[in-house]
């Protein structure tokens, strides 16, 4: 019983310092949009909301997940990949970052940073809990295996949102367009040496930012 009071402690804990730091960011860009008097960065507010989903679907399913028949939970999860990328995405609203109007170029950094964080914390501790479920399900070995292909996939979702400006729900609006997209720089990867540049680095990148994250738990859970 304590260890379970101590489990909800912590998650409390952790979801109240997320949304904490979320309000930091909206702070950051509405006082940006009073000061400057445009909305040059009112997209972050909308790259947060995105990064969110795939945090909640694993908080849902962390205390659900047990009641989903498998195949029910595959789709889930599938759900989620589909918006994972969109988390760790606004690190590359950095792109945004030059001095504009009247605004500090130190100020600006911070907004994006904040929110770059927050995207990539939120989607490395949605991993996290996917992870685990997995492992739970089908053993340790696939939920690496699951963990390795999401950050990946993420990876590559970030090119495609980045240079192609692809989102995640056009896999249902425009699903021609996209699958031609994706195929074309599978069966030509050296005509797309861009491509496979940027998912390779942010592949390396999330996943040493994700081990980091798992030896810090595992460590704070000992």
């Amino acid at each position: 019983m304590d260890e379970l009071i101590y489990h909800k402690q912590k998650d409390i804990a952790l979801n109240s310092i997320l949304i904490l730091s979320t309000a930091f960011t909206v702070v950051l860009v509405f006082f940006r949009i009073h000061y400057s008097g445009n909305f040059e960065y009112d997209f972050l507010l909308w790259n947060l909301f995105l990064a969110w989903i795939p945090y909640a679907i694993s908080v849902i399913l962390k205390f659900y997940n047990h009641r989903l028949p498998a195949i029910l939970l595959v789709i889930v999860i599938g759900f989620w990949l589909l918006f994972f990328p969109n988390a760790p995405y606004i690190i590359t609203d950095l792109f945004h970052l030059r001095k504009k109007h009247n605004i500090p170029l130190w100020y600006d950094c911070v907004v994006i940073s904040s929110a770059a964080w927050n995207g990539l914390i939120l989607g490395l501790l949605s991993l996290h809990e996917i992870q685990k479920i997995i492992s739970k399900k089908f053993g340790v070995k696939f939920g690496w295996l699951l963990a390795g292909f999401s950050i990946t996939a993420g990876s590559f979702g970030i090119y495609l949102g980045r240079f192609l400006r692809w989102n995640s729900w056009d896999i249902i609006i425009s699903p021609t367009k996209l699958i031609i997209d994706i195929l074309n720089r599978f069966i030509h990867p050296l005509a797309y040496l861009q491509t496979l540049s940027v998912t390779l680095l942010f592949t390396a990148f999330l996943f040493l930012a994700y081990l980091t994250l798992k030896i810090v738990m595992l460590n704070n859970s000992q």
